[in-house]
């Protein structure tokens, strides 16, 4: 008899206990930045509260089925890795502006709907520009994707951006106490618990918080107990050229971080993005983003926060995340139950994103550590990239006298890091070796050396 096939973790579907437990865990690491992208536009364009709570509704329920596309996958959509899906931060700008200045939400949606599709047709392009993204380039990649993320951490463990008791002791007091938890979790609970000390460390942080005061479940009450979002609800999209082109800018953005977190994943998991995996996630992306136009919410792209989550806690299988996305789809159609989850204090989910995040930038310097730094040019790349990257982290406002698409393109710290970071490897590591000069050769990057490949 042959002996039976191993399962690649990836495709292992753990118990539901697990299931549930792992997958609650996904949906609390990712639910404050999935509602914010709808309340900061909604919020700028002054809707009322109750169309800002059904963008919100809307996004999960959205978020939901995009997180599922990706995950469980069918024909040619979905990479088929654990990736969470959310709304992408990189739109927000080009979006207050189109809203604002009497496009309106008809507007946006048009404009979301172009670039989803516009996304879908260049998933294969992208798919095939994978030999451009050796270890060299992923490692700093995914070393910025981390590192971007902390000021996220450091807002939340603050109480929040806006919160008026922002940089409270008792805010950062309380994150360091969460964060205690998980690493204790981690580190002397039993395998089971310790894979969920995410989970375990916010449990535990919100039933401190909730005596002390810092919890507000009013929500809770206000919250109907069942919405749909129902296609077009803010009416018929609007196609305008200008909208258009800014969105267009934002779809080229965020295939890029798209798939910077895809590699970063598929180095975790052990199973590394190829051309087609990578397309058919672009594509599913795509698909997504247009579902998003169609149901009254926005462009959507990998989520960074849950990358750092599987890194942390080894739990590699897709189907995880997947119960992520079931319960996201509920949360979008029970807002009561999203109200519920809304009311966990900021601090709580910032204790613990500061170890989920720094999770994400260890591993991209691991993934450097495979790179040889002797005798090349190597160490000017990550240098150079990791500058340009962190430059709009730490100056949000150093861009702002730019044309709104270069705004719109380095602004994300991801995508600015990550197109340096490929230029500055094909000009020291292939470029030199048409003239001769010393320079690192491309298997050194972890680039294949294919004939031709340099020209």
């Amino acid at each position: 008899m042959a002996p039976p096939t191993s399962v690649h973790p990836v495709d292992e579907i753990p118990p539901v206990r697990q299931l549930a437990a792992f997958g609650l865990q996904h949906v609390l690491a990712m639910y404050a930045g999935a509602v914010a992208v709808p309340l900061i536009v909604g919020g700028a364009m002054k809707l009322p509260p109750a169309d800002l709570a059904y963008l919100v509704t809307a996004d999960l329920l959205v978020c939901g089925i995009a997180t599922l596309i990706q995950c469980v996958g069918f024909w040619r959509f979905g990479v088929r890795l654990p990736i969470m899906q959310g709304c992408t931060f990189a739109a927000v700008s080009p979006m207050v502006m189109i809203g604002t200045t009497g496009g309106g939400l008809p507007a946006i949606y048009g404009a979301v709907i172009v670039a989803g599709l516009a996304i879908m047709l260049l998933a294969p392009v992208f798919g095939r520009l994978l030999r451009f993204f050796p270890p060299l380039v992923t490692g700093t990649v995914i070393l910025i994707i981390g590192v971007s993320l902390m000021p996220v951490a450091g807002n939340w463990v603050a109480g929040g951006s806006g919160a008026e008791d922002f940089g409270d002791p008792g805010n950062i007091g309380l994150a360091a106490f969460v964060l205690v938890v998980v690493l204790a979790v981690q580190r002397f609970g039993p395998a089971f618990l310790s894979r969920i000390a995410v989970l375990v460390g916010i449990a535990v942080g919100l039933a401190v918080a909730v005596p002390f005061g810092f919890t507000d479940f009013g929500g809770v009450g206000d919250a109907d107990w069942v919405g749909i979002s129902t296609p077009f609800h803010f009416g018929a999209p609007t196609f305008e050229a200008s909208a258009i082109v800014s969105m267009l800018v934002v779809a080229l953005v965020c295939m890029t971080e798209t798939t910077g977190d895809f590699i970063a994943v598929g180095e975790m998991t052990g199973r590394k993005a190829e051309p087609r995996p990578l397309a058919d996630g672009l594509r599913a992306d795509g698909l997504s983003t247009v579902l998003g136009g169609v149901f009254n919410t926005f462009p959507y792209t990998a989520f960074a926060q849950n990358v750092g989550l599987v890194g942390m806690t080894r739990v590699r299988s897709r189907w995880v995340v997947a119960a992520a996305g079931g319960m996201l789809v509920l949360l979008g159609l029970l807002p009561k139950l999203g109200a519920v989850v809304a009311a966990i204090p900021a601090p709580v989910l910032g204790g613990a994103g500061v170890v989920m995040f720094g999770t994400v930038a260890a591993s991209g310097l691991r993934t450097l550590s495979e790179v040889d730094f002797e005798g090349n040019h190597n160490l000017t790349v990550v240098a150079v990239s990791l500058a340009v990257g962190l430059l709009p982290v730490g100056v949000p406002t150093v861009y702002d006298k730019f044309p709104d698409w270069f705004q719109t393109v380095m602004h994300s710290g991801i995508s600015a890091g990550c197109l340096t970071a490929i230029v500055l490897n094909l000009l020291f590591n292939h470029l030199p070796a048409r003239t001769g000069s010393t320079s690192a050769e491309p298997v050194r990057s972890g680039t294949p050396a294919t004939p031709g490949e340099a020209a």
